[in-house]
């Protein structure tokens, strides 16, 4: 069973960082009302059915995306990122959908940091998708969360699935296009096409149309799939977990498993926990 890793300071593994909020930066610039859309529908799958006001925390904010969904549908969002130039694309959607709302808050912060942590108080919602197996320390991440999360409350996260030595492989692929200019190029050039013929082989295959994975209405949380392949490409720190072990890891927390979405390939496995209304573990 994993355990939350030793004490590190982020700095120490600040040198191979994926610039996470420049390429959101490239996917607000196609972010409509059909990809918004689909947004909201993946939060009301899990959506709670209450007559008051939800709060939402977003817990890596990237794009911003989803606190704008969660705010369409009326909850009061907090978000932060530790990403400068995600928390900047997560203030330029409020300021063009809800300038001066009082009910969203944005911020730079850290899921590693206690003190910031122990600021927030806790939400209905704690919601982090794709995030903590990039911080470097995802056990460590995944405990922190815990304290955010209400008794009673929600609990959504999506973290890369353990797929052994195919995971070894994209950590070094991630490693050497976070090396530099010159490993960065490469990567691109080798998997870029790479993913995208991949793509066409397997729509070809199962009769459909090759394009229409690039529309906003083939991803069902209505995300870029180019935006997406960079951020695998790139997406370093990296760190993988089974389900069994996220399950056991919770559970052991006083969580219960409410939902799951298991992949069988090397994307995210999605996990909806509720806390025990029991106060505080």
């Amino acid at each position: 069973m994993p355990t939350s890793s030793p004490s590190q300071n982020p700095e120490q593994i600040e040198e191979l960082r994926f610039a996470f909020g420049k390429n959101w930066k490239q996917f607000l610039r196609i972010l409509d009302g059909e990809r918004l859309e689909k947004a909201e529908y993946s939060l009301k799958e899990f959506w709670p059915d209450q007559s008051q006001p939800l709060t939402f925390l977003d817990v890596g904010s990237g794009s911003g995306t989803f606190s704008l969904a969660a705010r369409n549908l009326g909850a009061e969002v907090h978000s932060f990122d530790y990403d400068d130039d995600s928390v900047a694309c997560t203030r330029a959607l409020k300021a063009r959908y809800f300038p001066d709302d009082p009910n969203w808050n944005v911020e730079q912060g850290s899921i590693l940091d206690q003190q910031y942590l122990s600021s927030l108080g806790q939400f209905d919602i704690v919601y982090s998708w794709g995030v903590l197996h990039h911080t470097g320390q995802m056990w460590s991440a995944l405990d922190n969360i815990i304290k955010m999360v209400k008794p009673g409350g929600l609990l959504v996260i999506a973290l890369y699935n353990d797929q052994g030595w195919k995971s070894k492989f994209w950590k070094v692929v991630k490693q050497i296009y976070c090396s530099g200019l010159p490993g960065r190029w490469l990567m691109n050039a080798i998997f870029i096409p790479f993913f995208l013929i991949g793509f066409l082989v397997s729509d070809l295959i199962r009769l459909r149309n090759p394009l229409a994975r690039y529309h906003s209405r083939h991803d069902a949380r209505g995300m870029s799939v180019v935006t997406d392949i960079i951020d695998w490409i790139g997406g370093y720190p990296f760190e993988v977990a089974t389900p069994e072990e996220v399950r056991e890891f919770y559970s052991q927390r006083g969580f219960q498993l409410v939902q799951e979405k298991l992949t069988v390939g090397l994307g995210c496995n999605e996990f909806v926990f509720c806390r025990e209304p029991r106060g505080d573990t």
